[in-house]
């Protein structure tokens, strides 16, 4: 839009709205503190099963509970079935875990869980190294974002694997997110205080003997756990040679665009990975309403949400008939190895859902592209190209077309 569109009165009141908007969220997640709750969180972990020895007799059923999870929440090891709450956990521990199940809790009435248990740590390694053997040594890692539940984090894993027909192993890496629409700082907070832990990890995933690619995957907020902890890894593991993270996906992610270009895409995509086949694909929409709210909330676009900061670039784009959308730029010296290092896929005109911020999982054409670039894909059927080398739109759906964007998503056997 034009310098004056941006300075209109209904710009300026569109703006306004959403800054009244998150403005309860900002107050309600900085003044209200958590709840540390009424039992001692030493008593919630003290139970045998929240700490399992190693006993293969005790290890969970891989076909009951096909998933993997690492999990920094503090669990509820006191109630019949073992629940994952919002609150930091005392450790890091490991598990297996199933897709949701639907569960009678009393006649006539059922409830949906999420089927999980704990697995000492050096035999969840043995069991998650036996399966990647048996898929060409690669593992699929998820990371999930902002206001989420251990229950619907794992349901996206579900959905995901299924999706994508994955042959591998799947990892969900479940921090303490509150599960709540106004602990947006209280999320933030805890996922910093979590990277030291995902960092570890992902060194070890990456270490691993039998790991030959991880295809990393993260959501939203998720993505300011992900980028810095490969960056660490990058730096640290021996040699030098973390090649086996070279599928990176970041859907919609809640982070700041020129901090990605200035100081995360040089290191993470430095010519020597990007030769060694990493790539970053990102899932972007500019009717992402949760990323809207967050540009407004901390004053500069998101990775995920491409707002023109600049209006004298937004006018520019609109003079040349083009849509005022700006992108991370791609890494100048990966342009001249040939190699797509860095990948943005606009998926505003496919967008659904209230809020647009998990097309990949409700769109039927985003999440089909989706599917092909965790499989490995590089130029996906369905993208057309833009004025940038690097950023490809899903076009809108035709008219005469009603994609069943359930089962194309969900993809149910």
């Amino acid at each position: 839009m034009a310098i004056a569109s941006l300075l209109s009165p209904n710009h300026l009141a569109s703006r306004a709205r959403w800054a009244i908007l998150a403005l309860p969220w900002l107050i309600a997640g900085c003044v209200t503190p958590v709840d540390y709750g009424k039992i001692r969180h030493s008593d919630y972990v003290a139970a045998e099963r929240c700490n399992p020895e190693p006993d293969a007799a005790l290890a969970p059923d891989a076909a009951e509970r096909p998933f993997f999870f690492v999990t920094s929440r503090l669990p509820d090891c006191l109630t019949e079935n073992i629940r994952l709450l919002h609150h930091r956990g005392d450790k890091v521990r490991y598990g297996r875990f199933a897709g949701p199940q639907e569960v009678e809790r009393e006649p006539g009435k059922t409830t949906r869980t999420i089927p999980l248990a704990f697995s000492d740590s050096q035999q969840w390694w043995a069991n998650l190294a036996a399966g990647m053997q048996n898929a060409d040594g690669r593992v699929l890692l998820y990371v999930h974002g902002y206001r989420e539940t251990f229950f619907t984090s794992s349901r996206d894993t579900d959905q995901i694997m299924r999706l994508t027909g994955f042959a591998g192993p799947a990892i969900q890496y479940s921090w303490p997110s509150q599960g709540a629409l106004l602990k947006y700082p209280v999320d933030e907070t805890n996922m910093y205080w979590d990277e030291r832990n995902f960092r570890k990890f992902l060194m070890q995933l990456a270490q691993l003997e039998t790991t030959k690619e991880i295809v990393l995957i993260s959501h939203s907020l998720g993505a300011r756990l992900v980028l810095p902890s490969v960056e660490y890894v990058d730096r640290n593991v021996p040699n030098g040679d973390s090649s086996v993270i070279s599928n990176i996906i970041l859907v919609s992610p809640d982070v700041d665009t020129q901090d990605f270009e200035r100081d995360i895409a040089e290191e993470i995509l430095s010519e020597r990975r990007v030769r060694n086949d990493r790539r970053i694909t990102v899932y972007a929409s500019i009717k992402d309403r949760a990323l809207s709210l967050s540009d407004d909330i901390h004053g500069y676009p998101r990775l995920g949400y491409p707002r023109c900061f600049s209006p004298f670039e937004a006018a520019e784009l609109e003079a040349r008939g083009l849509p005022e959308r700006c992108y991370a730029a791609h890494p100048k010296y990966a342009e001249a190895i040939g190699k797509a290092a860095l990948t943005i896929i606009d998926t505003t005109a496919v967008s659904r859902g209230r809020t647009g911020h998990s097309n990949y999982l409700q769109s039927a054409p985003a999440c089909s592209d989706f599917a092909a670039v965790v499989s490995g894909e590089r130029m996906p059927e369905g993208r057309e190209p833009t004025h940038l080398g690097h950023v490809f739109v899903l076009p809108p759906i035709a008219s005469d077309e009603k994609p069943d964007h359930l089962a194309i998503c969900r993809r149910k056997e």
